[in-house]
């Protein structure tokens, strides 16, 4: 395959995913690595019971059909120069990251060979999933973890280095079920990125290069805040609550489409209406 024809492929998964049913977004995943002769790797260093969550995803992922699915579990930085490990990632179509701690899997991973590998087969064109945690890594600065349901203040929530995947962006998941807007706010506050995802369960971002699409049953919240107008972060306490004028907010559900270069939503072929305000 020619640089050009290269793609970068995510699938980011807000969590909690069917896997019993239909498998929308696990089905999208294993056809983007190759559908019948997918190879896939399930890396468990999130979990702390990775035989049980791995074996759960090999059984779907042989029922949609996949040609080979194996689990590649780390739980020390030492396993992530295995040679066996390596050689899994080198021969694979697709590598998933399951959920659990997102901070296991950077302390295992990161600044590792297996990293560096798995990067590799990344720019050579390979489909890269996460669920939940598995999502959370996917920018190089991730939420390793905070409070939800409350307004956004510096305190609440704590980052840290991610895989960078996606970089320049921040990633929140279980988005509407656990109420993360400000927490997802306040990590954009914290650093000069001007996007904020929030995907919510059994719902992905689909990412294919510079764009996304939505798949699943939720919706991905957009938080872009790069014409913000005003903003108190700079005059305020960690424990002071934030204010952010002039953010804008998208709420994209399945079907729909965000340009990542453009930071706009793609409404090609859509009806978009304009609401003007009542004159007084």
């Amino acid at each position: 395959m020619v640089a050009s024809e290269i793609r970068r492929q995510l699938v980011i998964i807000g969590g909690a995913e069917d896997k019993e049913a239909d498998c929308q977004i696990l089905r999208e995943f294993v056809r983007r690595a190759g559908s019948t002769k997918a190879r896939l790797v399930i890396m468990t260093a999130a979990t702390e019971l990775p035989r049980e969550v791995g074996e759960n995803y090999i059984k779907v992922f042989e029922r949609l059909g996949a040609e080979d699915v194996r689990i590649v579990d780390t739980e020390t930085r030492e396993d992530a120069s295995s040679s066996t490990a390596l050689e899994a990632v080198n021969k694979a179509t697709g590598i998933f990251f399951t959920g659990g701690d997102q901070a296991r899997i950077t302390h295992v991973l990161k600044d590792t060979e297996l990293n560096a590998a798995i990067h590799k087969r990344f720019s050579e064109g390979i489909v890269i999933g996460g669920t939940s945690a598995g999502a959370a890594v996917m920018p190089d600065v991730m939420i390793v973890e905070g409070d939800s349901e409350t307004n956004p203040r510096m305190e609440i929530v704590q980052l840290g280095p991610g895989l960078a995947f996606l970089p320049g962006v921040v990633i929140d998941q279980h988005f509407s079920q656990r109420g993360r807007l400000g927490r997802l706010v306040a990590a954009l506050a914290q650093q000069p990125v001007v996007l904020g995802f929030g995907i919510d369960e059994n719902t992905a971002m689909v990412v294919t290069d510079s764009e996304f699409e939505v798949i699943g049953e939720g919706c991905v919240t957009v938080v872009d805040d790069s014409e913000v107008m005003h903003s108190n972060v700079d005059d305020i306490l960690k424990d002071e609550p934030l204010a952010v004028c002039g953010a804008k907010l998208h709420i994209l559900p399945h079907g729909y489409k965000f340009d990542l270069k453009t930071r706009k939503p793609i409404l090609d072929n859509r009806t978009v209406t304009t609401v003007s305000a009542p004159a007084a």
